[in-house]
């Protein structure tokens, strides 16, 4: 019997597969989750929009511990303090009103800008109440993306962090087109004043702007699943940013299906969990967490933010995490783990860079502990391992190396933490693995995009065998592979089905803002075409092993799929980071690594090769050692000859947003990378080939 006909444990399926035909590819069959048999789950009754979301929160849990923030007393951060769902409701409704009081009408377009904080919610809250479009702005992002999300969806009135005020006025005057208010969250400077006046802009503090409806009161209108919540621009990775329009059915039903997920593998979310709110607002991911914890009336703590102008003393027992998380600065690290010994949640998200740089704080820890709490850290490790290979759930494997040896990883989590959520990019295999058996909770892997309203695939608790995979679909959509025969990738295959993964349901978004043209691109027939090529596993999940976009040719004519090659040569840990070039005047790849410090500088040592970080990335040594260390990989993949990198440059400067390099989630902006490294990549390829030529 093929793999295609095959009953898989986590999926089932719910249409054939069939071959292609008048030019179109074949498709491979459509599968659902288990957990959807009897049908998927429907919202709630009566929750039809965000709005409803919250309301019924409030109506259920008006008491309880809803949005927090650190106090700080003489320049020291303290507890948090805590606004309930209803106090936070009745700024709410406050803040719409004065929003209505000065002219913002239904499906406006309101602007966020700023850090996680309690006012972002709030102001996201007042959008939801009164059916207005909330348009998040990326905090990330530099004045000319944020001017182009302002002009494209006619943003007529923006919340803004008090610190970005400045910011957001190097968009003017071409944004005051159509912004004609800012409210800030914050103060106002009688400067910041003045110069909004010479931009023709009404600037409000945020006390002062929530007077503005005093003694009002307006109706609030009718909602609609189909209506837009929200327009949210992704990053893009190639030219201007695109407005992705989700329907408040989009994240209901997303909700729902998280409801029917977590209740089906024992892990409901309650009103007793809590959450730390630092990844961004402005991202899909964060956006539908917040509203699931909103859902069930539970708590979220907000970290004191990039930047903070604030000094502490950060506890010692915490410094063993003390390490650079996706650019942030060192303090603001120190931050994020103060943050995390002090609100103690139980359910941690991160992206991958976050969780790398664990990893890397722990092993860097590790070597410096001396051979004997080395060794003993390895053994409990391996012992537990074993277990969990065998099946034992991660609390059952060996409850004795979680309290003596791993529970100061657990504790550097803030000791309550049950769920890591990892997701916008693969997380490696190797760091997932460790981080399962030390961080004493389930460390889960999921998929999702903008336009699929995050949330696609999820792993499960507790299943070793979905490690390197995103798990199988979640409860409220249908999913199949689309061949893509110009990378040999079948999705009928009998052994292996691969393809181009494709989304249905109604999580789905209602298409790019302005943009049918894109839309009609993607969404075909009802199918979202991600762009990213998938394998089912055997045990119905699914793994991410290229990107359709990411192909080019070499001059010998041969195809190179460079988004699985980085996802291998990424599982070398001697680099953090690599990217992989290519092109069709070329026979060979080469590549731009960022080492791992800690690795490279013990390589360094043992092997007499003096110099600081920055010194040893420019020494020929070390180049031939992370080289070699990448090729080394490749043969243990058995990768053909033309996928073998033959030259590296090492770069001590991680990839990042700053030149422009990354993506906000962290995605390599492969046009931008070439213009950067392009003298690089010139005398790779140069210096390379009079080296062959000269063997010949």
């Amino acid at each position: 019997m093929s793999q295609q006909q095959q009953p898989k444990k986590l999926i089932f399926q719910v249409e054939e597969g069939r071959e292609g035909s008048d030019g179109r590819p074949s498709v491979g069959p459509v599968y659902r989750s288990v957990f959807a048999k009897d049908g998927f789950p429907e919202p709630i009754e009566g929750m039809d929009s965000c709005w409803d979301v919250f309301r019924m929160a409030v109506e259920k849990y008006p008491n309880n511990h809803m949005l927090g923030r650190r106090e700080i007393v003489d320049g020291k951060p303290g507890k948090y303090v805590w606004q309930t769902y209803q106090e936070v409701y009745d700024i709410v409704i406050k803040l719409g009103n004065s929003l209505k009081s000065c002219g913002v009408e239904e499906q406006a377009k309101c602007g966020i800008y700023g850090a996680n904080s309690p006012e972002w919610i709030i102001s996201m809250e007042a959008c939801n109440a009164h059916g207005l479009y909330c348009v998040p702005l990326y905090d990330t992002l530099g004045a000319g993306a944020v001017e182009f999300i302002i002009t494209h969806s006619e943003v007529s009135i923006v919340f803004v962090e008090e610190k970005k005020i400045s910011e957001l006025f190097k968009t003017c005057p071409k944004a005051t087109e159509y912004m004609k208010t800012v409210v800030s969250f914050g103060g106002v400077t009688p400067e910041q004043k003045e110069a909004a006046e010479t931009f023709g802009l009404v600037v409000y503090a945020w006390d002062e702007f929530l007077k503005l409806g005093e003694g009002k009161q307006y109706d609030l209108p009718i909602k609609k699943k189909s209506d837009i919540c929200t327009i949210m621009y992704t990053s893009g990775t190639t030219g201007d940013p695109k407005g992705v329009m989700i329907s408040n059915e989009s994240i209901v039903t997303l909700i729902a299906g998280v409801i029917r997920l977590l209740k089906s593998t024992n892990e409901a979310l309650t009103v007793k969990d809590v959450y730390l709110s630092y990844l961004p607002l402005a991202h899909i991911f964060d956006r539908v967490i917040e509203e699931c914890f909103i859902q069930h009336g539970a708590a979220i703590g907000f970290w004191r933010g990039v930047s903070t102008a604030q000094s502490f003393s950060c506890k010692p027992v915490l410094n063993f995490f003390s390490l650079t998380f996706f650019g942030l600065s060192t303090q603001d690290v120190k931050l994020l783990i103060e943050d995390l010994g002090e609100l103690k949640p139980t359910i941690f998200c991160a992206v991958p860079r976050v969780l790398d740089r664990v990893y890397s704080g722990l092993q860097q820890k590790l070597a410096a502990g001396g051979f004997f709490k080395k060794f003993m850290f390895d053994s409990a490790f391996s012992f537990k391992y074993g277990h969990m290979r065998k099946g034992q759930s991660h609390a059952e494997a060996s409850p004795l190396s979680d309290k003596l040896v791993f529970s100061k990883v657990k504790q550097g989590l803030g000791g309550n933490v049950r769920i890591i959520l990892s997701g916008a990019a693969p997380l490696a295999s190797h760091v997932e693995s460790f981080l399962r058996v030390v961080a004493c909770c389930h460390v889960l892997q999921g998929y999702g995009l903008t336009e699929s309203c995050a949330g696609t695939f999820v792993s499960l608790p507790d299943r070793l065998d979905m490690l390197g995979t995103v798990g199988p679909p979640v409860p409220n959509v249908d999913i199949r592979l689309e061949s893509v025969p110009e990378m040999n990738y079948d999705a009928l295959d009998s052994t292996h089905q691969r393809g181009e993964i494709c989304i249905r349901g109604k999580t789905l978004f209602s298409g790019y803002y302005k943009r049918e043209d894109l839309t009609k691109e993607v969404l075909i027939d009802g199918w979202l075409h991600t762009g990213d090529i998938g394998e089912w596993q055997g045990n119905g999940s699914m793994k991410i092993i290229d990107r359709k976009k990411n192909i080019f040719k070499l001059s010998q004519g041969e195809y190179v799929a460079v988004e699985n090659l980085e996802n291998i040569y990424g599982e070398v840990q001697a680099v953090d980071s690599v990217w992989v070039y290519g092109n069709s005047f070329e026979s060979f790849l080469v590549a731009v690594a960022n080492p791992n410090q800690h690795i490279l500088e013990k390589w360094a040592a043992e092997h007499g090769v003096s110099g600081d970080y920055d010194a040893l990335c420019q020494n020929p040594k070390a180049k031939e050692f992370i080289l070699g260390e990448l090729v080394k990989m490749g043969k243990e993949k058995k990768m053909k000859g033309f996928e073998i990198i033959k030259a590296v440059h090492l770069d001590p400067v991680p990839f990042d947003m700053e030149r422009d390099l990354l993506t906000p989630t962290f995605k390599k902006k492969r046009p931008q990378l070439l213009k950067h490294y392009q003298n690089v990549i010139d005398e790779m390829y140069k210096t390379t080939n009079e080296s062959l030529a000269s063997r010949k």
